[in-house]
């Protein structure tokens, strides 16, 4: 998965313009749902951007929700994804729109302008405060993760008020049972590893490795270049390259889904050196993998390359 094409994005805008005229043509037939006609004793629409977020919509809602996820191809890039005009009806007829922003997803902010309806919309990046340029990657958050369950319960429970008791014992079995293996390990491995040196290819990292307790060394210029698609310095490559050649980190992790030219000299490098790699990805992998499943088993592989890396 490669960004910042440019001339891809120019490519898509007639599709999104399509996408948007879609919504627009249903909004002028009366197709967005009140709250009230929601909570009628009917299940709630929530249309989620992201399947990473999906997932959790669909577990702290129950059987008294029905979400559906726009982006569930794990090759598909939320950054530049061309939205459908069938996306575009689906976000119309929502009860609840649910998408990360920070400039992470763009093209749903389009699609819910062209029908400002009667809808509840939780963005992400509201939510936790961080605006547009900083790092859209908030569920590699824990602590923001919660922040926006919280949100999403409170959205859900003014919907519905009928099941709002529903809604907070879902997502507290969620949080006690679904993320108990994700909790464990993320607890093992700051207990065991806390301190250690560690590089990675991108900014989604950058939102873990505190919650792990590692030392991220890698510029954090580089990670956002990666992650943005904009061109790397060549002082940052030098940087790296002294970071992996002097032995500086004892494990690299990388994200699978966006393996630029730079990354693969990278990996080359640890490789070389016999420094332990371990791999994260953007969205869901495979795409009906839970967020919980996802996650830990992600903290599995990095749990297993430090321990190699350290021997203990």
């Amino acid at each position: 998965m490669t960004r910042g094409c440019l001339p891809g994005r120019v490519q898509r805008a007639g599709a999104l313009a399509a996408a948007i005229a879609a919504a627009a043509s249903l909004a002028a037939c009366g197709g967005s749902p009140s709250a009230a006609a929601a909570s009628g004793g009917n299940v709630l629409q929530v249309v989620v951007a992201e399947n990473d977020w999906g997932s959790i919509a669909a577990q702290v809602g129950g059987k008294y929700v029905h979400v559906t996820s726009i982006i569930v191809n794990p090759n598909a890039d939320p950054h530049v994804y061309e939205p459908t005009p069938a996306d575009g009806r689906t976000v119309a007829t929502a009860s609840l729109v649910w998408y990360n922003g920070i400039g992470y997803d763009d093209w749903m902010p389009k699609l819910l302008s062209a029908d400002p309806g009667n809808r509840t919309v939780l963005s992400v990046g509201q939510v936790v405060g961080v605006a547009g340029g900083g790092n859209p990657h908030r569920w590699y958050n824990p602590a923001d993760t919660q922040k926006v369950i919280a949100a999403y319960v409170a959205d859900l429970a003014k919907l519905d008020p009928a099941h709002a008791a529903y809604f907070r014992a879902r997502a507290a079995q969620f949080n006690s049972v679904g993320l108990k293996a994700y909790n464990d390990e993320i607890a093992l491995i700051k207990s065991k590893y806390a301190g250690t040196p560690v590089g990675a290819s991108e900014s989604i990292f950058a939102m873990l490795a505190p919650a792990l307790g590692l030392n991220l060394i890698t510029p954090s210029s580089f990670l956002k270049a990666i992650s943005e698609g904009t061109d790397v310095s060549a002082a940052d490559k030098a940087t790296i390259d002294h970071q992996i050649k002097g032995r500086l980190i004892k494990v690299y992790v990388y994200n699978s889904q966006n393996t630029t030219p730079d990354v693969q000299a990278q990996l080359a490098e640890c490789k070389a050196e016999g420094i332990p790699t371990a791999t994260i990805t953007e969205t869901l992998v495979p795409a009906t993998a839970t967020y919980e499943a996802w996650q830990t088993r992600q903290l599995d592989g990095i749990a297993a390359a430090l321990a190699k890396a350290t021997g203990r």
